[in-house]
């Protein structure tokens, strides 16, 4: 059944008066990628140059009417726990909590100097290539958000001032776990722990609704997924592939128990959209810990 849905661009965020502005780097859909490619008509190529068919619903498909009651009922229920693991995946942007599990990642597997580099390099240029695709979805389909649908949610974090679908978060998270499972595939468990972890985050925000989150980690570990068939056949001028796991299980300490930031940053806390009325929920999670900068 074809849903309508709301457009972001059309309707303020609950709390203000006027439909959000461009919003945050518009036109990242088309900045250059690392690994995958465009054709002459902006469809996603695989590194081999083969079209990419995105696993990701159209919106039109997707019930966010029903979804806004999930919403509505997880906010109403926040546990302490939820709130921590909303604060924490959502302080800075999608790539704060993941470039600390990399480091530790890369330091208790014992990766050389230039396996190191290989990996940061790899990791990162996947998400810079998941964000690109996620920003051209995000603002093709300009999906709205909840405090959209609802002009009473008070959401447990500031509303980032771009489109909903698919959530970043989510897509980076799906596009990390399968990178870095790639690489140290003893790690196969808590990976995807933070990637869930991460995705649903957003749901105890308040910020996305389950689809955004649910189809976001597909896409992005779809993305990653083609990104890391690539890879497995790059060799050295021996022909000597590149990436050979360790086959030891190290136990790296990447799981967040106390959710604590790894690298603290003091971001400002302006916030105009409606937020719950409980001092944490406003720090350090406002828009300004989204990019301002505009292109």
């Amino acid at each position: 059944m074809k849903e309508n849905y709301l457009r972001w661009s059309e309707h303020p965020y609950a709390g203000e008066r006027n439909p959000p502005a461009e919003g945050v780097t518009p036109y990242a859909g088309s900045w250059p990628l690392i690994f995958l490619k465009r054709d002459s008509e902006g469809h996603f190529l695989d590194p081999n140059y083969k079209r990419i068919v995105l696993p990701i619903k159209d919106p039109h498909h997707i019930d966010f009417y029903h979804e806004l009651k999930i919403v509505q009922r997880t906010l109403n229920n926040l546990t302490p726990q939820q709130k921590k693991i909303g604060i924490y995946y959502g302080t800075g942007v999608p790539t704060k909590q993941w470039t600390p599990v990399i480091d530790k990642l890369i330091d208790t597997y014992g990766a050389g100097p230039t396996q190191a580099a290989r990996i940061l390099a790899v990791v990162h240029g996947a998400i810079n290539d998941s964000m690109v695709v996620t920003w051209h979805l995000k603002y093709l389909w300009d999906a709205a958000r909840p405090n959209q649908y609802d002009q009473t949610l008070k959401t447990l974090l500031c509303t980032p001032g771009f489109p909903a679908y698919p959530s970043g978060h989510a897509v980076v998270s799906g596009c990390a776990e399968v990178m870095l499972t790639y690489f140290f595939p003893k790690e196969a468990g808590k990976i995807k722990r933070i990637a869930k972890e991460d995705a649903i985050s957003r749901l105890y925000a308040g910020v996305h609704f389950p689809s955004d989150n649910e189809e976001g980690l597909r896409l992005g570990r779809h993305i990653g997924k083609v990104i890391v068939s690539h890879l497995k056949s790059q060799s050295d001028e021996r022909g000597q592939i590149l990436d050979l796991s360790d086959s030891k299980y190290r136990n790296a300490n990447i799981l967040s128990e106390d959710y604590q930031q790894s690298i603290p940053f003091d971001f400002n806390e302006r916030c105009r959209s409606l937020t719950m009325d409980d001092d944490v929920s406003v720090k350090k999670n406002t828009e300004a810990a989204k990019p301002y900068l505009k292109f």
